[in-house]
């Protein structure tokens, strides 16, 4: 059966193929059509007006009525998207304000547990910062993005979508295609998308109507995979990272011939120690779900220099030893931006950009805090 007119995209109702009793847009062949937010079964809503025009009252679901208003020329949104966003917004900017609260909160707590004085910054305040020690109990930590972003981890697995750009190479294709299992296989419970000629926008917006929690867009440049875009939707963050030394599967002589495992994997982090290092790990680590305890694959995101490298193996414990086989694919990422929206929001505040050409660029280390292993310049002599 066909949904209505108006749950479908122009540019998806053009590429509708019927398959038997009907079958979903091709853009999403595993998901479910297209549905606004709101409406539960959108087969029972039978509305065809075109963009812009509001239909009568009578023919409206309760709940969309609710919601509704108008957008200029662009047609109708949803108020609530718009209320979610702002309020994501509002909270990603008092962040950093709660944990300079909490820190010095936890500051008192010390001086007064220790019987030492209050430090001086912290009298002037001390009054008003003791009303509440007595309710801070029950909270370890202040809210953060994770608390707003990912507050379904762990309780719903991810469901990613990775796409490519338009005119994809041969090699981005074999890179992210189902017939070669690349990158599908790396993510658990994703699917591959031909982007075909859809813009961006309207990727975002099936994303949301389908409950995809993350978008992945890989790049090229002269079929070589150079570029990796991370969106989380509904809010985001939306972070951008460049590929190099890319190797793919079939690449990697130890097992280019074997079947890849699709146990959820156990995920390594290693050296990503500074905030902006769990930053770039959190959005890296929620694009897997929670694994089994006996799963025999890994997964290893290792920081060095600000390049994190990708590795994937498979495990076998035989006796007194353990055995690894790497699986591939393996490729280096360095991330050069982070946007607090999903991928279409081009409006969206910068989180963080790489600055290249900052003076102490190359004796910092941005992922890792500082550099543990860095050696000291030498002094050049004067002549």
């Amino acid at each position: 059966m066909r949904p209505p007119a108006y749950t479908i995209p122009a540019k998806l109702d053009e590429d509708w193929t019927h398959t038997g009793s009907g079958g979903p847009p091709r853009l999403f062949p595993q998901l479910k059509p297209l549905a606004p937010t709101g409406v539960p079964d959108a087969t029972t809503c039978e509305l065809d007006y075109p963009t812009g025009v509001r239909p009568p009252a009578h023919t409206i679901p309760a709940k969309l009525e609710e919601d509704w208003t108008h957008a200029g020329s662009g047609g109708p949104t949803l108020r609530r998207q718009i209320r979610e966003r702002r309020q994501y917004v509002y909270a990603k900017s008092q962040e950093a304000q709660e944990r300079q609260t909490f820190e010095r909160k936890q500051q008192m707590k010390d001086a007064l547990a220790s019987g030492k004085s209050l430090p001086t910054e912290l009298k002037k305040d001390a009054k008003n910062l003791g009303k509440d020690l007595a309710f801070d109990e029950a909270q370890a930590e202040p809210t953060t993005h994770i608390d707003n972003e990912y507050s379904r981890a762990g309780i719903q697995d991810p469901k990613i979508v990775i796409t490519t750009s338009r005119d994809p190479s041969s090699k981005l294709l074999q890179f992210t295609k189902l017939g070669n299992q690349e990158m599908r296989l790396v993510f658990p419970n994703s699917h591959r998308i031909n982007r075909g000629n859809y813009v961006v926008k309207e990727l975002a917006d099936a994303c949301r109507a389908n409950d995809v929690t993350d978008l992945i867009v890989l790049h090229e440049h002269r079929g070589v995979p150079d570029a990796m875009i991370v969106s989380h939707f509904p809010h985001g963050p939306t972070v951008y990272f460049t590929l190099s030394n890319v190797s793919l599967r079939h690449d990697i002589g130890t097992y280019k011939n074997s079947t890849v495992s699709e146990q959820y994997p156990h995920l390594i982090f290693e050296n990503f120690t500074s905030s902006l290092g769990e930053r770039v790990r959190d959005v890296l680590k929620y694009l897997f779900p929670v694994p089994k305890e006996d799963s025999k694959r890994v997964m290893t995101f290792a920081n060095e220099d600000d390049f994190i490298s990708f590795r994937h193996h498979v495990f076998v414990k035989i006796p007194r030893q353990v055995q690894l086989a790497e699986v591939g694919p393996r490729f280096e990422m360095k991330p050069y931006e982070i946007r607090q929206g999903t991928i279409e929001q081009k409006e969206a505040e910068r989180e963080w950009v790489l600055a290249h050409y900052a003076r102490t660029t190359k004796k910092r280390s941005i992922l890792g805090g500082p550099a543990s292993s860095a050696e000291p310049p030498t002094k050049k002599s004067r002549r």
